[in-house]
Formats: structure tokens, C-alpha cells, sequence
């Protein structure tokens, strides 16, 4: 693969490549805010169209390192790195790198869903508006395609130019993650995406989830063990800013090697 290959340049290109494949891996990274180091050598690697799970105490490093993966911490002051995360084989640190590129590349929803104050359709249209000059045509085609695979479109289609803050909660956050999609994403962050839905909307995310690792990488922090063991493929157990385990969810959560992850996982503590 060529170095920088899927990057564009920031000048509107979508730097989505279909040969790429969304593989992410995290070789001895570290994390600081100021003086407190907040992540610990974390290395391992996430499967490419596959969910893998982040699980762990509160304030154990899991967000922290979701939102390293599409460099977002990059906008919190004194905050530094060492170690490497690579996307498709390519340093998302090294110098060349389109941020606004990675972050097409790299989708993030996130635990409150937050629409903007417009219309569903210029929602799902803000991201191709901004990073290109899609035609009316393309632009159409683009918001029904992302509306369809996050499950939406049946249910919007005859009010695209209504307000996004008149859907319920879990149809709002599931325009977020159309909003996300619209981008051509090769992976999707989601941190805590059911947090504050009811458990019928949370069942339809679970679902969607499903059927979009078909095509990309999907990356879920979340505190609730049942839906890590009911979504996910892989599972990494964070505890004070390390990874104490990753393997096969089924493995971890019936057989874990570690005594820390058996004791999470049985309500010993966390």
C-alpha cells in the first residue's frame, strides 16, 4: 500500500478507498492530559468488519482511546501521545495527515444523540456538502442510501424537510449514525450509543449494528456487559488505563484468563 494513499487532502475529497479494509491497530499507545497519563501501552488490533467491544469501570480509558482512534483529543489542551495507531497500516499521527480526511474515514456517534437544528435531510447531507460538490442528484442519493442503512428511511421519508429535533431519541441517534454513514466511513466509533434510550430503540441499534458490520468496523464502548456480550465479536476489558484482556467475546465473558476480568464481569466491582 502506498503511504498516504486514502488521505485526500482536505479539499474535498472523501479519501474512502474500497480497497482499504478498516483494519485498526494500536501498538504500545500512551495517552496524557497534562501530568496524568490516562492510557498504558494499549496494543492490540481490531478486525476489520467486526464489533469489538470496549468494557470497563468508569474512568478506566475507554473513551479516551475510542476517541484517539479518529484523533478527536486532538481538540483538548495539553494533551500529548506515544505509541502508534495505525488505520489500513498507515500512522494516523504522521505528518501529511488530513485530519478532516480521518475523521470521514473514522465516523464517531456519540452518547447523547446530538442532531443539528436542521431539517433530517440537511443533517445527513451537512457531511457530502462540506467535504465535496455533490449534485442535487448525488446529494439525493447519498441521504437515501445513509437514511436506509441506518434503518431510518421508511420511517423519515415523507418528512425529510421536517425538523431532526421532532424525532423521538433513538430515531435521533440513529440519524447521527446516518449522519456518520453519509461520509462513507470505513469504521464507526460509537461511544455509550444506548445510554439514554429506552430498551425498544436500544434493540433496534443492536440490530442495525448487525447488519453494518457487514460492511465496516465497528468500535462500541459501553457499561452494559449484556449488550457487549450480545453485539460484539471481540471484547477489550480496560482497568485503569490498560487492557487487561482482549480475545473473542465468547471467550472472555464464559472463560476470561484474568481474575480482574472475571471479577467485572460477575459484579465484583466496577
Amino acid at each position: 500500500m502506498t503511504p498516504g494513499r486514502h488521505w485526500g487532502t482536505g479539499n474535498g475529497e472523501s479519501g474512502a478507498d474500497h480497497a482499504a479494509t478498516g483494519l485498526v491497530e494500536a501498538a504500545g499507545f500512551n495517552f496524557w492530559y497534562g501530568p496524568k497519563q490516562a492510557l498504558h501501552d494499549i496494543t492490540f488490533a481490531i478486525r476489520p468488519r467486526s464489533v469489538t467491544a470496549l468494557i470497563g469501570p468508569s474512568g478506566c480509558g475507554k473513551s479516551t482511546f475510542l476517541r484517539s482512534l479518529n484523533r478527536l483529543n486532538d481538540v483538548i489542551l495539553d494533551t500529548r501521545h506515544s505509541g502508534v495507531i495505525r488505520l489500513d497500516g498507515e500512522d494516523i499521527h504522521a505528518p501529511g495527515i488530513d485530519v478532516v480526511t480521518l475523521r470521514q474515514r473514522v465516523g464517531m456517534v456519540f452518547q447523547r444523540s446530538n442532531p443539528f437544528p436542521k431539517s433530517i435531510y440537511d443533517n445527513v447531507a451537512y457531511g457530502p456538502t462540506l467535504n465535496g460538490r455533490p449534485s442535487r442528484p448525488e446529494l439525493d442519493a447519498i441521504v437515501e442510501s445513509a437514511l436506509r442503512r441506518a434503518a431510518l428511511w421508511d420511517e423519515v421519508k415523507d418528512r425529510l424537510r421536517q425538523s431532526a429535533l421532532g424525532l423521538s431519541g433513538g430515531q435521533q441517534q440513529r440519524l447521527c449514525i446516518a449522519r456518520a454513514l453519509a461520509n462513507r466511513p470505513e469504521v464507526l466509533l460509537l461511544d455509550e450509543p444506548c445510554s439514554a434510550l429506552d430498551p425498544l430503540a436500544t434493540q433496534k441499534i443492536e440490530e442495525l449494528l448487525f447488519q453494518l458490520k457487514a460492511e465496516l468496523t465497528i468500535v462500541i464502548v459501553t457499561h452494559n456487559l449484556q449488550q457487549a456480550a450480545r453485539v460484539s465479536d471481540e471484547t477489550a476489558f480496560f482497568f485503569l488505563g490498560r487492557v487487561v484482556e482482549f480475545g473473542p467475546t465468547e471467550r472472555l465473558f464464559t472463560s476470561p484468563s484474568e481474575k480482574r476480568t472475571e471479577d467485572y464481569i460477575t459484579g465484583r466491582f466496577g
